[in-house]
């Protein structure tokens, strides 16, 4: 049951990641570069792209990948990269910070919380240059190809 839960909080904090998936931004996002972060909040209709530091609290995501207008495909295998479409196709990871924990927000899917927030997901490892699931032993294990870059995640509102 313990397993359970894990997989259905680690999924529900990456869908939330995506939920603004296919979304149009503005002239904003035109200066992105692939590894800068952002916060990306708003509704489908109206987003609102934030260029910020990575070690901003508010900075829920990072670029991985930028794609010309007319490939719509960020890389596969691995999970889901969030996609945001302008002039160009942004592929978006989730900017996790190792022993951090996330949760569910309203206005932007993801965003940090305390571990102690019901149904949060603690990030027990972040390991860039791999996507390799057998990196994470025991632990739920959420990884992107491009660049390679593997998540170990865990329930962060039980007591271990």
């Amino acid at each position: 049951m313990k397993k359970v839960g894990l997989g259905i909080a680690v999924v529900l904090a990456l869908g939330l990641l995506g939920a603004f998936v296919v979304s149009r931004l503005g002239d904003a996002a035109e200066a992105a570069r692939v590894g800068d972060c952002a916060r990306i909040s708003g509704t489908l209709g109206s987003l609102d792209y934030q260029a910020l530091d990575c070690a901003s609290e508010q900075a829920t995501v990072k670029i991985a990948k930028i794609l010309p207008r007319n490939e719509k495909s960020c890389p596969s295998g691995g999970m889901d990269y969030s996609t945001y479409v302008g002039e160009s196709t942004l592929c978006l990871v989730p900017n996790f910070v190792e022993g951090a924990c996330y949760g569910q927000h309203s206005d932007t899917g993801i965003a940090k919380v305390d571990c102690a927030t019901k149904d949060s997901v603690k990030v027990a490892k972040v390991v860039s240059g791999k996507a390799d699931r057998g990196v994470c032993g025991e632990s739920r294990a959420a990884f992107f190809p491009e660049p390679a870059v593997t998540f170990c995640l865990e329930r962060g509102d039980q007591k271990r």
